[in-house]
């Protein structure tokens, strides 16, 4: 079976392996505060030009996204999200059981505008309902779509013209400053928003995230947080080790490229076999529509995720590719295709 369900089936990338390897005899203190962790953080203050940025690291996206909205969020403050964001569709309740509700906006693409948070700011005023206080997006979504420098922007300039945080979920976040329309830096993203994170699950680590805080109401206390919350890793010199890795050499966005080119090769394949998309974006996530029939011959060598029925006889399904897909694999789909 070859599988283009998800872009975390493999393990890690081998450069990461062979430090882990090397470094696996010594000893350092616990919690991040080694020196892998710290070296890590200052790679990742250099790329995002972001000198007096707070870095931690987590030990997957649920527990980043949780954390981050719990800090920040009084009790009877709310986040702002899209109906398709991953907070509100594939974590189990996991911000709303810390007791914060999510309002949701609707959206094709998966991505929210600046005029849609303005107008639920508008819509929501006075002490008999929840207050927004953060905008929540994915870059890129869970449609495979990424933020112009110009969208995100204008979303930051309608949260702090609201007195609202503006945090991105990064999980995939080298696929989507590798996108081929891509025009955001991580510069650029760590001036436009107040919090960010950096994904490493499904960007070459075994595990783990990087949360970036710019915005000084932020970081006090935020390690308390990450402990309450069950994000801090106890041997976080596992954590630091790979992000060290990630963001030596630039490999963070070498690998993320080389996924996004295999996924323009098959997008290329589709669209001349004359399949049609349910979000056409340009990134590592491609969500064509096909026929039951041809799921149906495909099924017994290739695992997709399935997304919705779009009709009777259609189906959309995602199919992704990583860091680790093999090229070989690409051509063989796109052959079967």
């Amino acid at each position: 079976m070859i599988r283009f369900n998800c872009d975390y089936s493999e393990g890690a990338h081998e450069k990461i392996m062979e430090r882990l390897i090397q470094t696996n005899m010594e000893q350092t203190p616990g919690y991040g505060e080694d020196y892998h962790c710290e070296k890590a953080r200052e790679l990742i203050r250099a790329a995002c030009n972001a000198p007096e940025a707070d870095v931690h690291f987590l030990v997957g996206g649920t527990q980043a996204n949780l954390t981050v909205i719990a800090a920040a969020l009084r009790p009877h403050q709310c986040v702002i999200g899209a109906a398709s964001a991953h907070i509100h569709v594939h974590e189990t309740g996991a911000v709303e059981a810390c007791g914060h509700k999510i309002l949701t906006l609707p959206s094709e693409d998966g991505k929210i505008t600046a005029k849609q948070v303005e107008d639920c700011c508008r819509e929501y005023v006075g002490e008999h309902m929840v207050q927004p206080k953060m905008v929540y997006i994915s870059n890129s979504t869970e449609l495979g779509t990424i933020y112009s420098k110009e969208e995100l922007s204008e979303l930051s300039k309608v949260c702090r013209r609201n007195h609202l945080y503006l945090f991105m979920d990064g999980a995939r976040l080298g696929y989507g400053l590798a996108a081929s329309d891509n025009t955001l830096s991580l510069e650029d993203i760590a001036a436009l928003c107040d919090v960010f994170y950096i994904g490493g699950t499904k960007v070459g680590a075994l595990f783990g995230e990087a949360v970036v805080i710019t915005n000084p109401e932020l970081k006090p206390d935020f390690r308390y947080f990450i402990k309450q919350r069950g994000g801090m890793l106890a041997k976080g010199r596992l954590l630091g080790i790979q992000f060290e890795v990630l963001f030596e050499d630039n490999l963070y966005m070498k690998i993320s490229s080389y996924a996004d080119r295999l996924a323009d090769k098959l997008r290329a394949a589709l669209t001349a076999a004359g399949y049609s998309y349910l979000v056409e974006n340009q990134t590592n996530q491609i969500f064509p529509i096909m026929s039951d029939e041809k799921l149906g011959q495909l099924q017994d060598k290739y695992c997709f995720n399935y997304e919705r029925r779009i009709d009777e006889t259609h189906s959309a399904v995602r199919i992704c590719t990583s860091w680790a897909t093999k090229e070989e694999d690409v051509e063989a789909l796109i052959k079967d295709l």
